[in-house]
């Protein structure tokens, strides 16, 4: 088994913790997380797949056991994310690398892409979106209410959403055997989310989730042009990214690879060894 490092760096005065296995001159394998978690989530996928890669996974700011500043102290946006991600790398000397991006890391992937398109040199998305097909309305009318209007009662409405039972809904939707999620899962994330100020900086995100949606076009020509090799490998019962917007991608990107397993959001949860399969299988291709 491959060991795995877990390790911090300090990128613009700001602490980033991250994790780190396989061997250096490896591909570079990035894993970029979602909501509500870190790169906790990962911590199966990586040495799974640290003999093929040299795998790079930081916690964003304002999740895990990266820095939590107030948010009169950092501005909680995507492209603020990206910043530090994109620190992170220039710090670890990586110029090339493949993506993997689950929820919010897909806007953050897609901004490092736009900005350097030769750095990507794969794309593996697991119920990250690219596509305004992808979002599951109900799921996402109160966060578009609150990105339009921030106010009190559009707060109140989203405020569930850091609470106990809509974090274990996210991890146990759409499974087929609920008693295949670790539920220490959740109870890392929620034990994190707790920290003093986060759920501000949370808020934040949420209101400028809208700003990730004008990239779209753009992303999806890059998908085009540049040919790069995506394997969407989605839980099709996702009830927050649906089973449409990994469809998109064969529609918009004909190299795209597609494959939709019985699971939800948090596939690596409940279908590991087969995302793993499909991964390498996808891997043995170029």
């Amino acid at each position: 088994m491959p060991v795995v490092h877990h390790r911090t760096a300090t990128v613009d005065g700001l602490e980033v913790f991250y994790r780190e296995a396989g061997p250096s001159d490896a591909p570079v394998l990035l894993l970029l997380h979602g909501y509500p978690t870190s790169s906790h989530m990962f911590r199966h996928l990586i040495p799974a797949l640290a003999n093929r890669y040299r795998v790079i996974a930081p916690d964003h700011i304002g999740f895990g056991r990266s820095a939590a500043p107030a948010v009169d102290e950092f501005d909680y946006t995507f492209d603020a994310l990206t910043d530090v991600t994109r620190g992170i790398l220039d710090l670890l000397d990586i110029t090339r690398y493949t993506v993997y991006v689950q929820d919010y890391g897909a806007p953050i992937a897609w901004r490092l892409a736009l900005a350097d398109p030769s750095s990507v040199e794969g794309v593996i998305s697991q119920n990250g979106n690219a596509f305004q097909e992808g979002f599951v309305p109900e799921f996402w009318a109160p966060i578009w209410d609150y990105a339009a209007n921030p106010s009190i009662e559009n707060e109140r409405a989203l405020r569930p959403a850091l609470e106990r039972d809509a974090v274990e809904w996210q991890y146990l939707h759409g499974v087929p055997d609920a008693s295949t999620v670790d539920p220490d899962a959740w109870e890392h994330d929620l034990t994190l989310l707790a920290r003093p100020g986060v759920d501000r900086a949370q808020l934040a995100l949420f209101g400028d989730y809208a700003s990730n949606r004008p990239l779209y076009p753009a992303v999806q020509a890059w998908f085009r042009d540049s040919e790069v090799p995506i394997l969407a490998v989605w839980g099709r019962n996702d009830e927050i990214f649906g089973a449409a917007g990994a469809d998109a991608f064969k529609r918009q990107a004909p190299q795209a690879r597609v494959e939709l397993l019985n699971g939800g959001h948090f596939l690596l949860e409940s279908h590991l060894d087969e995302v793993v399969d499909i991964i390498l299988d996808w891997r043995s291709g170029f």
